[in-house]
């Protein structure tokens, strides 16, 4: 998780030898391992890196080839063999990542990204013929940010530079504030206009008075894997999934799992355990993380995940996550005494007191089950199969799953079959039929503006062409991109996030086998815990779905009200036309109450007057009102 930062003066003037050396202290908290520059006339790059392999150590970024062409790579790259291979004439076999994947780009051009499997994005300055590629994964498990006018561009791994030294204030982009406090925003956004996001799969292409986006790579939503037997689905599955983990447990120092009891990261960690004690794991040692809240009467994960611990013979780290949201709390904390938030905080933030002392610093990477809910078919999944039937005119087969779905959902089979239905229709029609509601408690006007981000980008399906089931999983891969878009980087300790579940090669097997092989009208997750009995104790495989909290939110909005009532009366959220502050707190009365309320989008909407308190007091935005920054509840509303 190496960070990069660039300027180019279009206008041919010198960069400023000011500003690199800025920009460098605020990149140097995420890139301790040293680093370079590249500076030649009116071009000036940064590289500082963070190393996690072996293979990284050896790399002397930017990395500039005979041909002068110059690249920065932050990433890992999972196929390096086979590529090596390939390119055996150009690099060694015992080369580094971005050795390859220069060789790739001098054999093949862009047609190369399409080819890079990984976890990575890149910058490509080519001075010969003016210009500059920005690339990223298809799944976008890297960020990097850009801006442009006529006069210079400039690029970063992370926003604070792009924003912080501009020397201007910048307009919100509603959209994106739409976007976050619901399903996230697209890809390509980022909260300041003029401030974009190279979007995943793609690579934007800058040259003086031309700015282009494409796509490299998609997946091939015709592939089908079709076999016999339950059996065969099970070990190809367990085939793919052993892959997708031991990519990630790719590290030259011990690797860090997050293990919350679930089935997802309990998978994680059993399949990782079985790759170590084979000998087919690169990292030397897996340790687990596990948080636990004992007075949340609904949170009680930690039967579930000691059985793993049990298992694998040796306890983890474990955090009171409870006793974290408490201590963290500061409500008389001015907003420019801490590090800059780029982007709202999404509310998922534990004691850094707690994390320190746990010595969690000597980890630089950390296993997520992100992913494995909508991937696996952890979220109730009737519709694919049923869509696909409507599609195909079996109705004698939708007759039939659409009686054992009823049976297995409670609920009228009319029902299912009209909420199938409605995937066919236009997005304006299923707003129409309530099956989307915005947060009451935005403005009216905002909601008109931003209706497609507010509702997730709904897109209709389509009966001809590809399945149903095809065209839901690029929404949920869509939906899985922009969440990652909007996770900041991690910051003290430093880490690198990686995602078993969102490996290429494991999604493009999963979105090819029959959408029944993933969920039953009488198992969810079918595929998965059926090929991974044996590795994952059963009381996992079996339990019901993970809890969540319900008690902390309203305690937390107990505990602050005093601070959250005075904060409804001078938001900057409702000034920007956001929030209506009054409904907004009729809203809060209710969840103090105990009464159903959007938990999450009232998180979010307190995390978002935070960020804007913040970014106002340093002259990002200008709001208009000098609003007071006294409350901090957002670490204690999580999402």
């Amino acid at each position: 998780m190496s960070v990069q930062f660039g300027r180019w003066n279009i206008d041919g003037l010198p960069v400023d030898k000011n500003y690199l050396p800025k920009a460098g202290e605020m990149m140097a908290p995420y890139g301790p391992d040293g680093g370079d520059a590249y500076i030649k006339d009116n071009v000036g790059i940064l590289y500082l890196a963070f190393h996690t392999t072996k293979e990284s150590r050896k790399e002397t970024q930017p990395f500039v080839t005979p041909s002068g062409t110059v690249f920065c790579w932050d990433g890992r790259l999972d196929n390096r063999e086979d590529l090596a291979r390939e390119l055996c004439e150009k690099v060694a076999a015992d080369a580094s990542d971005m050795e390859i994947m220069a060789a790739a780009y001098q054999a093949w051009g862009t047609r190369c990204f399409a080819r890079l499997i990984g976890d990575w994005a890149l910058s490509l300055w080519d001075p010969r013929n003016q210009a500059l590629i920005l690339a990223k994964d298809p799944i976008g498990t890297r960020h990097l940010y850009y801006s442009f006018d006529q006069m210079r561009i400039t690029w970063s791994t992370i926003l604070d530079p792009l924003v912080l030294l501009e020397g201007k204030m910048f307009a919100l982009e509603e959209e994106y504030i739409a976007g976050w406090l619901s399903f996230f925003p697209a890809t390509h956004l980022t909260p300041y206009v003029g401030v974009h996001a190279v979007p995943p799969s793609c690579f934007v292409q800058l040259e003086p008075g031309r700015h282009t986006c494409r796509k490299y790579w998609d997946f091939d939503l015709f592939k089908r894997v079709r076999y016999g037997t339950d059996l065969e689905y099970e070990e190809h599955f367990r085939s793919v999934f052993a892959k997708a983990v031991q990519r990630r447990l790719r590290s030259d120092v011990p690797v860090l799992a997050e293990l919350s009891g679930g089935r997802d990261s309990s998978s994680v960690v059993c399949m990782a355990d079985t790759l170590i004690a084979c000998g087919a794991a690169q990292t030397p040692r897996l340790d687990t993380l596990s948080c636990y809240d004992d007075s949340e009467p609904n949170w009680n994960e930690r039967p579930y995940f000691t059985k793993v611990e049990e298992k694998r013979g040796r306890t983890g780290i474990h955090i009171d996550v409870g006793l974290a949201l408490r201590s963290d709390l500061d409500l008389n904390a001015s907003p420019v005494n801490h590090h800059f938030m780029a982007i709202p905080n999404n509310g998922r933030r534990i004691s850094q007191r707690i994390i320190e002392g746990q010595g969690l610093q000597v980890y630089r990477v950390v296993l997520s089950g992100t992913g494995g809910d909508e991937v696996m078919g952890g979220v109730p999944a009737a519709m694919p199969e049923l869509q696909d039937l409507i599609a195909r005119a079996r109705f004698r087969a939708l007759a039939r799953q659409l009686k054992l779905w009823a049976l297995q959902k409670r609920k009228p089979w009319f029902h299912l079959l009209l909420e199938a239905i409605q995937g066919f229709l236009p997005p304006t029609l299923m707003r129409a039929a309530k099956t989307m509601h915005p947060a009451p408690w935005l403005q009216s006007n905002f909601v008109k503006r931003n209706a497609a981000a507010l509702t997730g980008y709904p897109s209709r399906m389509k009966a001809f062409g590809p399945s149903p089931s095809c065209q839901g999983n690029t929404q949920t891969v869509n939906g899985l991109r922009r969440q990652l878009a909007c996770a900041s980087l991690p910051f003290e300790p430093l880490y690198e996030k990686r995602y078993p579940y969102l490996d290429r090669s494991l999604l493009e097997f999963m979105f090819a086998v029959p959408p029944e092989q993933l969920v039953r009208p009488s198992q969810r997750r079918s595929l998965m815990r059926r090929a991974l009995v044996g590795i994952v104790p059963d009381e996992i495989l079996n339990k019901r779905g993970k809890a969540v909290l319900t008690r902390a939110p309203r305690l937390a909005i107990s505990r602050e009200w005093t601070s959250l009532t005075h904060m409804t009366e001078h938001m900057l959220s409702s000034l920007a036309g956001i929030v209506d502050s009054e409904r907004f707190l009729a809203a809060l009365q209710k969840a103090r109450r105990g009464e159903h309320v959007a938990t999450i989008t009232l998180a979010r909407t307190i995390s978002i007057e935070i960020w804007l308190r913040d970014i106002r007091a340093r002259g990002v935005v200008n709001l208009g009102a000098r609003v007071k920054p006294e409350f901090g509840l957002q670490a204690a509303l999580q999402d």
